[in-house]
């Protein structure tokens, strides 16, 4: 059928032809080649989610998921075939750029796990049709010559500027690289589509002044030159515009937007025909005059609740869009070509610092732009590729900068070359991606991008999950804007989803209106209240120190004895007054004399007039007092002397009160009474035979053994017999192992432990 490596518009193939099955020789791309199918248009999936319109919409995606897979299914020259000449895939392919919903747009997909998954199935055959469709050459032996496929996808529309610009809108997240080589090699292999995209640049400008003339704003560079009309400040205005014409000016906007931004971040190409227009000037000065009158209308006027977050979810997304177009077109045609050092340098620096004067008269703008792209970086960065850059001017910048926030009223609470940015992507190098950290804030209800100007100086772990902390003004902040916008919500909700998402309030306002929170916080109450402060103890009562509650505790003593604190070295007495102060004996000698008072009878009087407390003693008649066995002589019969009852122990005084030479007789007594003691000790002249005490101590440590599992080493039979009669087998053995292992003791190794010794510096070399 096909010769080897032969272009496909070359190619000729040979089939059978008619009911006779004659032959006939066709070019490859030949319409009578195309199989008759037809391909149904795309329905989005229902909003409301009824049974009926469910089952429609999957049976009417179960039939276009089938085609398409059947068409990326068939070989190179019948899915070209195919595409060239079936005019019904050309529609279905459209409607579904038409169509398929945005990242923005409320759709039924969480109504039904089955739309989602029918959804996701045909999104990704889509994906792959446009995707072979823009490549010329999928192998060695299908391919097309360029100049041909040039022809093929220009001539029969397969692709065009809006093609495009709804292709990077859909299916780049995620696909950024891929789209970059499909439209790179779309724009290299056919250049008519850059001369499309010149004449599509002033229809976008135009979009523009047609929302400004439906605000009821007049543009001051509308290009047209005509004067205006006598009733044109009868028109309707953004504040008295019905409520759907205002929504869909708002979509008409956020889709525009989104759309630029999604081509130029995919294919940067593009920044230079955009710069060719002035594209950069009309949108600064289009944010200017309509944002403030759209935000103004969508806060002032009494909408639906659910249809006013919608429209400022759009605004804010518009917002932030706008000012991320206006960075992407300086950083490709201006900050890329200076940090690459390019030979038009010096002209690339003048035009950036041209762009930024013209932002001067743009305050709003100009604020909102610095907010998320620090010019203050980007000047510092200009300074460190071109030295000679005027001072002058760029100081002139700089204030132009704080003159707009101080225009716009709002207050910059991080420094002009802070890194205040979290979200946008850098792709002018590593010199720019340190100097300038891109970000992107949210809108808030008080007329300013707050995500990164709430997230300044905020110690964060970046995308991994780090938890941030923030002060607690800053986290007041936060709390304000987020609630001034969505005010059913509870503080303690909104607390839970700043932890969550890193304190990013960008992050959280938009996942929080398109219910995209994680599975965590989708549990939570949204009108969960703020838990109550724990009041944290005082930092006397929690501490802890080894001298607490002693006599210099100041904290828990109201008084304290000053004599013993002094500052400095306190003056001592000397060792001799010290030794000489026996003020401590007297002192004691007075307490143990009161022991050398024996009395042996109290004297005890009748006289009821004295006080028997002053007794030595104390005497109650006990009128119960059991008198039976009084009578018994009680040891009386024992043959116990008089005197050994009556005798008491002596009394003996203390050592410390005895003079020198009593105290040494006293000690001589005392250890002759030990002596004799000692002596009077029976000692036990029994001697047991040393043989049995053996055969014990053996008896002992066999079991001891025993019980530990220990083996005794087997005997050893090193002796032998006498010579000349031959040796037993263990004999032989055993001297061979007693010659192998002789040197580990004994006397053996007395070189290898005197070089031990010698190594480790015992003995001297």
């Amino acid at each position: 059928m096909a010769c080897a490596k032969v272009p496909l518009d070359e190619l000729h193939v040979t089939e059978p032809f008619g009911p006779q099955g004659k032959e006939r020789t066709l070019p490859a791309l030949h319409p009578d080649r195309k199989e008759e199918r037809c391909f149904l248009s795309y329905k989005p999936p229902p909003e409301d989610g009824t049974a009926a319109l469910l089952e429609e919409f999957l049976e009417n995606a179960q039939f276009i998921s089938e085609d398409l897979e059947w068409l990326l299914a068939l070989p190179h020259d019948k899915f070209w075939c195919q595409v060239v000449f079936d005019e019904s895939l050309q529609r279905c392919l459209d409607s579904y750029l038409r169509h398929a919903p945005r990242g923005l747009d409320p759709s039924g997909l969480s109504s039904s796990p089955a739309v989602a998954d029918m959804q996701r199935n045909i999104h990704r055959s889509v994906f792959m049709v446009f995707l072979r469709m823009a490549t010329h050459k999928e192998s060695k032996e299908n391919f097309i010559t360029p100049a041909v496929f040039a022809e093929i996808i220009y001539n029969n529309y397969l692709f065009d500027i809006p093609k495009i610009l709804d292709v990077c809108v859909l299916f780049g997240k995620g696909n950024s690289q891929l789209l970059h080589k499909m439209i790179e090699n779309i724009f290299t292999q056919q250049p008519s589509y850059y001369a499309d995209l010149n004449e599509t640049i002033p229809s976008i400008s135009q979009v523009f002044d047609t929302i400004l003339q439906m605000c009821g704003i007049q543009s001051e560079d509308t290009g047209t030159g005509q004067p205006l009309k006598l009733n044109a400040n009868k028109c309707q205005t953004a504040m008295t515009m019905p409520e759907e014409e205002l929504a869909d000016l708002l979509l008409y906007m956020c889709d525009t937007c989104t759309t630029i931004h999604s081509f130029l971040d995919i294919f940067p190409e593009a920044c230079s025909t955009f710069k060719e227009h002035n594209f950069l000037n009309r949108l600064s000065s289009f944010y200017e005059m309509a944002v403030p009158d759209l935000e103004k209308a969508v806060k002032k006027r009494n909408f639906n609740k659910s249809l006013q977050e919608d429209m400022w979810r759009r605004i804010s997304h518009s917002r932030k869009k706008m000012v991320e177009i206006a960075h992407l077109l300086l950083q490709h045609t201006c900050l890329q070509p200076i940090l690459e050092g390019t030979e038009s340098m010096a002209s690339c620096v003048d035009d950036l610092l041209q762009n930024f004067t013209a932002f001067l008269q743009e305050k709003r703008f100009l604020a909102d732009y610095d907010e998320q792209f620090s010019i203050a970086d980007d000047i510092s960065l200009l300074q460190q590729a071109f030295p000679h850059l005027d001072d002058t001017r760029t100081s002139y910048l700089l204030q132009g900068v704080e003159s707009a926030w101080e225009c716009v009223g709002k207050k910059r609470s991080f420094p002009s070359s802070a890194n205040h940015s979290a979200g946008a992507k850098s792709k002018t190098g590593r010199d720019l991606a340190a100097s300038q950290k891109e970000g992107a804030g949210v809108l808030g209800d008080r007329d300013e991008l707050i995500g990164a100007e709430a997230m300044t100086d905020v110690p964060c772990k970046g995308d991994n999950g780090a938890v941030c902390t923030v002060s607690a003004g800053e986290l007041e902040s936060l709390l304000c804007h987020i609630r001034d916008l969505l005010p059913d919500l509870g503080e303690g909700f909104i607390l839970a989803c700043l932890e969550e998402y890193g304190y990013n309030s960008e992050l959280v306002i938009n996942n929080v209106l398109e219910d995209k929170l994680s599975p965590s916080l989708d549990k939570l109450d949204r009108a969960m209240a703020r838990p109550a402060k724990k009041e944290l103890p005082s930092v006397l009562s929690t501490r802890s120190n080894a001298f607490d509650d002693d006599e210099f505790d100041v904290f828990n003593r109201d008084q304290l004895d000053m004599s013993r604190i002094w500052k400095g070295r306190r003056q001592r007495e000397s060792v001799r007054a010290t030794l000489d102060d026996k003020q401590h004996i007297e002192e004691q000698r007075e307490r143990y004399q009161a022991y050398q008072t024996v009395v042996d009878e109290i004297p005890i009087e009748n006289d009821p007039s004295r006080d028997r407390d002053n007794a030595f003693g104390t005497y109650d008649y006990d009128d119960e007092y059991d008198d039976t066995y009084d009578v018994n002589q009680i040891g009386a019969n024992d043959l116990d002397e008089e005197d050994e009852l009556l005798n008491r122990r002596p009394f003996t005084t203390p050592q410390v009160l005895r003079k020198g030479k009593q105290a040494q007789e006293d000690d001589a007594d005392e250890d002759e009474e030990e002596e004799d003691k000692n002596e009077a000790v029976k000692k036990d002249h029994f001697v047991q035979d040393p043989a049995v005490l053996r055969e014990r101590a053996e008896a002992r440590r066999a079991a001891m053994q025993s019980r530990k599992g220990y083996r005794p080493p087997p005997a050893s039979h090193v002796v032998g017999g006498p010579r000349g009669r031959g040796q037993m087998q263990d004999t032989v053995l055993d001297r061979r192992r007693k010659e192998a292992n002789k040197s580990r003791g004994a006397n053996h190794n007395r070189r290898t432990m005197a070089d031990r010794k010698r190594n480790k510096g015992m003995i001297p070399s």
